[in-house]
């Protein structure tokens, strides 16, 4: 394992760790390399003595480090501090959590907007990236601090899907894993609904094959509707229709057209017209790719309990009724693999009508099995209380 390494911190404030340098490249699925690699990320609570206390938080597809404080580039707030800090099911207080941008995000870490060694942007020229390969650039952030064994590694969504890869990757090192609203392999219809917003991105005419960075442009109406129909899949028909149905904007004019008239219009155009100001269009294509290309059974022979034969890690997954991205059937066919490996599995599937974005916001019954697995997991794991 390598030594502890310097945290560098950049003129945005942001932290970073190198992860691969000419002399110990990061190994790529595609069969290319990177020879620089940065990763950045953001840590809470205190490392015990043992080093047995960490818990590795996996973020979604257009998260960041920050899930339990607020972003000081973006100052949007902390995107899970319902979940992670003091005294929460993930409690700062008893455990120490690192969470890192993923490799081809746009919060810090090396990605098709960083700048490559001869200080040009990377675009399109940015190798393509697979779930593994952001795993893979995760242990090795987790190696250059020190870290060996981790207690806990859990994430949502893509993040769910990091998760299943630590498990893999990182065999025997894995305590616990808690992969949320996922699946063992992308669907066709997401690798639709994603092509589609890739599509809209591209037709930009601000895209310019990529190097919009380059050329002073950005691709941001490609990039808004590509967010616009991807958050449609977040979200359940039951809770669009209690929250939007029909309803009119509050117009004095009676004059109808192409303008934002019905409610759920509007709350679209304003999720995308946000995203643009946060997010790197080029990021959003690699992201979404590496989602498209994941599919565990492929890798493991075509079967996935192969996947997971062998593990010692405790397993919990959940997922939510009405989630038709990533639906409870999916999640199903993931705990029987599970089970068929021989893996000590608990599952939990969370009724709800808030859809896929259900481990995001309030959901007692979601907070409290979690609450509950972690804290049966650390005392197995014989981690003393919080205070103790």
């Amino acid at each position: 394992m390598n030594a502890p390494a310097r945290t560098l911190s950049g003129a945005d404030g942001l932290k970073r760790l190198s992860v691969a340098t000419p002399a110990q490249p990061l190994k790529l699925d595609s069969g290319r390399t990177l020879d620089h690699v940065e990763i950045a990320y953001e840590t809470w609570g205190t490392l015990n003595a043992d080093k047995s206390n960490v818990v590795v938080v996996c973020h979604a597809l257009t998260g960041d480090q920050f899930a339990a404080t607020p972003n000081p580039v973006t100052g949007r707030p902390a995107w899970w501090d319902r979940i992670v800090g003091p005294g929460m099911p993930v409690d700062t207080n008893r455990f120490f959590v690192i969470c890192s941008n993923i490799l081809g995000g746009c919060m810090g870490s090396t990605g098709p907007a960083s700048r490559k060694p001869d200080g040009t942007y990377w675009g399109t020229d940015f190798p393509i990236i697979t779930i593994a390969d952001m795993a893979r650039a995760q242990i090795a952030l987790l190696d250059k601090l020190g870290i060996q064994n981790i207690f806990l590694c859990i994430g949502g969504s893509i993040g769910g899907m990091q998760v299943l890869e630590w498990t893999i990757q990182a065999r025997d090192r894995v305590f616990a894993a808690v992969p949320i609203a996922v699946a063992p392999r992308q669907s066709a219809q997401n690798i639709g609904f994603y092509e589609t917003g890739r599509q809209a991105i591209m037709a930009d005419p601000n895209w310019r094959n990529g190097a919009y960075l380059t050329e002073g442009t950005r691709p941001e109406k490609g990039l808004a509707v590509a967010r616009m129909a991807a958050h449609i899949t977040y979200l359940s028909e039951t809770a669009l229709k209690r929250k939007f149905d029909r309803k009119l904007q509050d117009r004095t004019s009676k004059t109808f057209g192409f303008d934002a008239d019905f409610q759920i219009e509007s709350y679209l155009r304003h999720q995308g017209q946000t995203f643009v100001d946060r997010f790197d269009a080029n990021s959003y294509l690699y992201i979404t790719r590496a989602m498209d290309y994941f599919d565990l059974a492929n890798e493991h022979g075509g079967v996935l309990a192969n996947a997971f034969r062998g593990l010692n890690t405790r397993f919990c997954v959940f997922s939510f009724s009405s989630d038709w991205h990533y639906s409870p059937e999916e999640n199903r066919d993931l705990v029987r693999a599970l089970n068929a490996a021989g893996c000590e599995t608990s599952y939990v599937n969370i009724e709800t009508d808030k859809g896929h974005d259900a481990f995001f916001v309030e959901e007692p019954e979601f907070e409290a099995g979690l609450r509950g697995f972690v804290a049966a997991a650390a005392n197995a794991r014989g981690l003393p209380k919080a205070g103790a």
